[in-house]
């Protein structure tokens, strides 16, 4: 890995070759991640900082032994913690999963508990409701299906329900009197009462019957901890037939009940072996392999996806770490800890609920005392004594909040849930465990599972289900039956590419590759660099320049003129110091690019030198690991390099090869979160402004919570059409937008509002010939696999059949070559469409744009403005947090 630019780049190159790619490698796929997990993309949607914290003296951490006061927690009265949102009611510890969690298993009796999979930004809920999903394929389309490409027949990880069973259910809602928001106590005591209410799935809060029970029923249980009698009210809600969007989810409901039978526990959203997990004890983690299902309507038939998922325990509790980032600068630790917790998600074992930790209040702890339900007063130690029959060591830890939703659905007010540091596991990696090669090679191993494991992973889990007795007597009662192989999916391979350079042109090849095309052939669009400005410290003087002169002969390779710059040296490495440098350079001169050597990749130095290089004095920029200077690859990193600064100002080194008849604009838009005030975000939107497609516009506009992303994303759209008609002295006349960071919650949203914003907004521009213009969302963290002969498919493989969605103008495109782990393909959606192209015409040309990132000599999984525009929402939300001066707007200043 060359390292350079990007801080935190997670890609490893395990087991392979030289790296042919540069920069943003941040696991696309099971090759790039170094470990197989079905969430593709980067576990952190977004990243996160490295951190770097200098130690100061060393003290023991406090522990529940010692004798004297917390240094790290005190005594204080319930209602310590002021949120910067209103507050409804501050709650203690929950028992219904109402965080991250939800109550959607079944239950004939047993306890389960599941979590909504959600999309970033969409609406959290305490159970499923499958809602009626929104229809948005475009009811002129005849027929989605493309036609390019060598038709074959591969293998998609879906089952078939074989017999699909014409119910009436009956929906009913259950109450208990004295309330009991445990779900598994709730499953129990209406268990006690099976015989009267014969085959039935509940799930917590609803109960599904075959049979019609009495309008109105009222059964006693008696609860086993206390021997309280409970009084159980179960009253009629509805009927629900086939079609009905409730209908199918009971159909998951009794999957999920029949997981528990095979004695698998869950945790937050799925369902894992406990007996099979692996421990990788010098790291202090545990790996617990486990299974996600969901069924669905889809083309022809009603299909189970099974996926083979990882979930990542940390042996160490929140406690642990508190008393970690104590040792570490007793001084600092609160800012220590609140780094290593905020945004991270943890699990409370006395529940299984996960929850994502929002901040931490210094003024309560388990002495605290919170309001029950019934207005008791009651202290969190008790009540977790009480309740689960867990005695705190700890009395002076400070407590962790996190935010839920209300269990009314029409409010929009935020409530709090406080957790105890000693009962939260947290989950995941740090990024210092993703910098561990020894650790990410070890965990490699286990999770980065090849098709053919996979394949056969998937087929013994058929086999567990169809042969255990519980789970076929489950299938018998509500008449299913599930096949036994994989589903067949028809599919077609895109012939490869022709990559465009100047003068010549090359084919991407099998594995979409062109590095070598590039080192003996001229860049598409060569710019000239004449003016730029090193900084680096003293010492590094010579190998600098040493280094300056390779990248001089690597950019005249590709007939990219690069002149010799102007060296200011250093004395330290410090943020400071580069800062003030780059002032003096900015006051003296007027480079065109400033290129910044640095020792380590410390990202409050990163993020100074970009903030100051995009906000302050804007110039492109390129900061420089000066361990790659003496790599023994370091002539592939110079001509990486080379290309890189070639793009920020204003070159490009390839296109691709794409019809000449149409001026055409392509959009791509992305979401980051801002990892220091989570309550906002920041869109990048990038475009494109001429007819090979390499020269772009950018835009961010940051949005908090709860505000319209249309009116900001339809403005920034005005702007890239502004710019496109000054360079054309014309506007397009066909638009193509690709819409990422779209959770499935979200989809609804985005097509009723975004779409119909951009629509008005074009409408105004465009006042006599209305624009012809496809709006697209892209899913990058799907569970749907796809294989080929029990291994992955060929990069270029379409699959738009069986497996997609009847409701939807939906594709699935596998853009890369993956030879280590599963591929996971990409998902399209196409919600608005007027180009009058067909199938085929937007399936292709959302694989050409998958050949534009400059920052990788080969495919990505996304169409390249999206990649740009994931790059650019990045810089600003990790390291800038507003937005760039618009002077660098023409300009790919932020690879």
């Amino acid at each position: 890995m060359s390292g350079y630019e990007n801080p935190n780049s997670r890609g490893r190159n395990y087991g392979r070759g030289r790296p042919r790619g540069f920069d943003d490698r941040r696991g696309y796929d099971d090759r790039r991640r170094g470990y197989d997990d079905r969430r593709g993309h980067q576990s952190s949607q977004h990243g996160s900082e490295s951190r770097d914290f200098d130690n100061g003296n060393r003290r023991p951490a406090y522990s529940s032994q010692s004798s004297g006061p917390s240094p790290y927690a005190r005594p204080s009265s319930t209602q310590g913690y002021q949120p910067k949102v209103k507050v409804v009611d501050r709650l203690g510890p929950r028992d219904d999963g109402a965080s991250t969690s939800r109550q959607g298993a079944s239950d004939s009796g047993d306890a389960g508990r599941s979590a909504v999979c959600r999309g970033r930004g969409s609406v959290r809920g305490r159970r499923v409701i499958n809602l009626p999903e929104v229809e948005t394929k475009p009811g002129t389309l005849d027929s989605k299906k493309g036609t390019t490409g060598q038709k074959v027949v591969m293998q998609s990880n879906y089952f078939k329900l074989l017999s699909t069973p014409s119910w009436c259910l009956f929906q009913y809602r259950v109450d208990f009197e004295p309330a009991e928001e445990r779900t598994v106590v709730r499953k129990g005591l209406v268990r006690l009462h099976k015989a009267s209410l014969t085959s039935y799935v509940f799930d917590g809060t609803v109960l599904y019957t075959t049979t019609r029970l009495p309008a109105s029923l009222e059964l006693i249980s008696k609860r086993q901890s206390d021997n309280e009698t409970i009084k159980i009210s179960i009253r009629l809600v509805g009927e629900l037939r086939k079609g009905d969007p409730h209908y199918i989810q009971v159909f998951n409901i009794i999957m999920r009940k029949c997981l528990e039978l095979l004695k698998l526990q869950v945790i937050g959203r799925d369902y894992f072996d406990a007996r099979a997990k692996i421990e990788i004890r010098q790291y202090r983690m545990e790996l617990w392999p486990g299974y996600l299902t969901s069924i669905r309507q889809h083309e022809n038939n009603l299909l189970m996806c099974a996926e083979i998922v990882h979930k990542v325990l940390r042996q160490q509790t929140l406690l642990d770490v508190l008393n970690d980032c104590y040792n570490q600068n007793f001084q600092d630790y609160k800012a220590l800890f609140e780094q290593e917790v905020l945004g991270l998600v943890v699990l409370t074992d006395y529940n299984n609920n996960t929850y994502r930790i929002c901040d931490v209040d210094y003024d309560t702890n388990p002495s605290s005392t919170f309001r029950l339900k019934n207005g008791e007063e009651i202290m969190y130690k008790d009540y977790y004594e009480s309740k689960y029959q867990i005695k705190l060591r700890n009395q002076l830890q400070p407590l962790l909040v996190t935010k839920v939703k209300p269990k009314n659905r029409n409010s929009e007010e935020e409530q709090f849930v406080y957790l105890v540091p000693e009962l939260c596991r947290a989950t995941g990696m740090t990024d210092k465990m993703r910098e561990n090669f020894q650790l990410m090679r070890a965990m490699a191993e286990t999770t980065r599972v090849s098709p053919q494991a996979r394949i056969d992973k998937l087929i013994n889990f058929n086999r567990r289900l169809r042969g255990e007795p519980e789970v076929i007597k489950q299938f018998s009662e509500w008449n299913l039956k599930l096949d036994d192989k994989l589903v067949e999916v028809p599919a077609r391979i895109l012939p490869p590419e022709r990559i465009v350079l100047n003068g010549a042109t090359a084919s991407s090849g099998q594995f979409c590759d062109w590095t070598r095309e590039l080192q003996s052939k001229p860049a598409f669009c060569a710019a000239r660099l004449q003016q730029w400005v090193v900084i680096c410290l003293d010492r590094m003087r010579r190998d600098v320049d040493r280094f300056v002169g390779m990248l001089q002969e690597c950019a005249r390779g590709m007939n990219c003129m690069v002149d010799r710059p102007r060296v200011w040296e250093i004395q330290d490495d410090r943020a400071n110091t580069y800062l003030t440098t780059i002032e003096s350079v900015m006051s003296s001169a007027n480079p065109e690019l400033i290129f910044c050597v640095v020792t380590n990749n410390r990202a409050d130095r990163y993020g100074a030198i970009k903030k100051k290089c995009t906000v302050d004095r804007p110039v492109p920029s390129q900061v420089f690991l000066a361990k790659n200077i003496n790599s023994r690859n370091s002539r592939s990193i110079a001509t990486k390099v080379a290309i890189q600064m070639n793009c920020k100002l204003g070159g490009a080194p390839w296109s691709v090869q794409l019809p000449d008849n149409i001026r055409l604009m392509v959009v791509g838009f992305d979401v980051c979160h801002d990892p220091q005030d989570r309550s906002r975000d920041y869109g990048a939107l990038i475009a494109t402004l001429n007819p090979s497609l390499t020269r772009y516009f950018s835009a961010v506009a940051h949005h908090a919570n709860g505000e319209e992303l249309s009116n900001q994303f339809s403005t920034n759209l005005e702007r890239a059409l502004h710019n496109y008609r000054q360079l054309n002295k014309a506007l397009p006349s066909h638009i193509v937008i690709y819409r990422d960071g779209v959770g499935e919650g979200q989809v609804p949203y985005v097509f009723e509002h975004e779409v119909k914003a951009v629509k008005q907004k074009l409408d105004q521009i465009y006042e006599t010939v209305p624009v012809k213009m496809a709006f697209i969302i892209v899913t990058k963290r799907i569970n749907t696999r796809i294989f080929y002969n029990r291994n992955n498919p060929p990069p270029g493989t379409v699959v738009d059949d069986v497996v997609t969605n009847p409701l939807r103008y939906d594709f699935f495109i596998i853009p890369q070559s993956v030879r280590q782990g599963t591929v996971s393909p990409t998902a399209f959606n196409v919600i608005a469409d007027t180009t009058g192209w067909t199938p085929d015409q937007i399936q292709r040309m959302t694989y050409k744009m998958c050949h534009m990132y400059y920052n990788w000599s080969g495919t990505v999984k996304v169409p390249a403005t999206c990649q740009y525009a994931h790059k650019l929402a990045f810089l600003v939300a990790q390291f800038i947090h507003r937005p760039p001066d618009t002077r660098l707007e023409n300009l790919l200043y932020f690879l």
